[in-house]
């Protein structure tokens, strides 16, 4: 995405998984293509559920994904995928369905769906009807199989709620849904959640969606049922500042630059903090109490809404990154706080100083005190590929 357009897009997707199953038949994936400005997300359910499902749909996903961060054409896609799906050794036949979005830098955004539940298009509080058209393959084998396509140009404050039958299907058999929640009373529950949630992120409304699921199935999912939410929202700004410029001469370029960022900042590193507030005349307290007991205690500055230690901190966030999963509970520390603010951020930039640190060349630290530009790049690209979050890097 451009750092000229005027939103970002958020995208997340929350799963139940089937009662009696470990693993979930559903299989989410999403990928930001930062050079050509592009964001494609997937959701597939397979056949069954468990493990057999799980591998029809991570197959359907993955090549739904590449075909279409390839620019193929999509009923051959199509084609290729339910050609290429294993035969369910109990019921003979191979089934997955698929949803894939595919948006554009400047919105334009392209929705391609097989045998999903429709999804839905929300412009404000009221659905947006982009104008669905069928495309029916014309092969021998798929005969008859229908897609389901629209293309529309975003604006500011549209959704995207997509999903797989286990939410539309929710409740099935019930007195109060002897057919299943149904796509109509589904769109009508979205609508009241973003009218009264008008600013409620991605992840919580798809959470909205799981848990109402949830309730309708008596807390025992009868199948697999995932949602997933995409936001065209204005972009929220963080500044993560580590590590002093490499000459000493720069420091109040630096620290000016500091001043004049507009959002949220860190800074991460107790020299880099002095070096700021003496440039800047701010009001700059050392935390004396750690919730955590692996790092030093937070600090604080006037203007800045998290001051850490540096390289020990960073270290943790990047290893925090990579176990992170939608069950992580986040403490007080140091570490969990910076994630806590990169998650609520969409556009992170980050000063990252060069000037060497004498006391991390100390033979005594531990091994896997890594240099900081190295942890740095480890921090970029967890949220570049895993978190969809848009990064750039100031080398000073």
């Amino acid at each position: 995405m451009d750092p000229a357009t005027k939103y970002f897009i958020d995208v997340e997707c929350r799963q139940n998984i089937h009662a009696g199953e470990i693993i979930c038949g559903d299989v989410f994936l999403s990928q930001r293509m930062k050079e050509e400005g592009r964001i494609i997300a997937v959701l597939s359910d397979g056949l069954g559920s468990g493990v057999k499902a799980n591998v029809l749909a991570t197959l359907t996903a993955s090549m739904a994904m590449n075909f279409t961060v390839e620019h193929r054409e999509v009923a051959r896609s199509a084609e290729i995928i339910m050609n290429t799906l294993p035969v369910c050794s109990v019921r003979k036949v191979s089934y997955s369905t698929f949803t894939i979005i595919d948006i554009e830098d400047d919105g334009t955004t392209t929705i391609v769906e097989y045998d999903n539940p429709r999804c839905m298009i929300m412009r404000g509080a009221e659905e947006l009807d982009p104008g669905w058209k069928d495309l029916e393959l014309e092969s021998e084998q798929n005969k008859g199989k229908k897609l389901k396509l629209c293309r529309f140009k975003a604006q500011l404050e549209d959704r995207i709620f997509f999903w797989s039958d286990g939410v539309v299907q929710s409740g099935m058999g019930t007195r109060a849904f002897p057919f299943g929640w149904g796509r109509d009373e589904l769109g009508e529950y979205v609508k009241k959640i973003v009218k009264y949630t008008p600013f409620a992120s991605s992840g919580k409304l798809a959470q909205k969606v799981i848990n109402m699921a949830l309730l309708h199935d008596g807390d025992q999912p009868k199948d697999d049922s995932s949602c997933g939410v995409i936001y065209y929202r204005e972009p929220r700004k963080l500044l993560l500042i580590t590590g002093p410029p490499f000459e000493e001469r720069n420091d109040f370029s630096f620290s000016l630059k500091v001043k004049q960022f507009k959002g949220k900042k860190i800074i991460a590193g107790g020299t880099t903090a002095e070096i700021v507030a003496r440039e800047l005349a701010l009001k700059f307290d050392a935390g004396f109490e750690s919730d955590d007991s692996e790092l030093p205690p937070i600090s604080y500055m006037e203007g800045i809404n998290l001051v850490t230690e540096g390289i020990l901190t960073l270290g943790k966030v990047a290893r925090l990154l990579e176990t992170y999963t939608v069950n992580t509970r986040l403490s007080k520390g140091a570490a969990d706080q910076i994630i806590k603010m990169l998650f609520e951020s969409d556009r992170i930039h980050i000063l990252n100083g060069t000037r060497i640190n004498v006391a991390h060349q100390d033979p005594n630290l531990p091994v896997e005190l890594e240099i900081r530009r190295t942890v740095v790049k480890r921090i970029v690209r967890l949220l570049e590929e895993r978190f969809l979050k848009d990064v750039t890097i100031e080398y000073l």
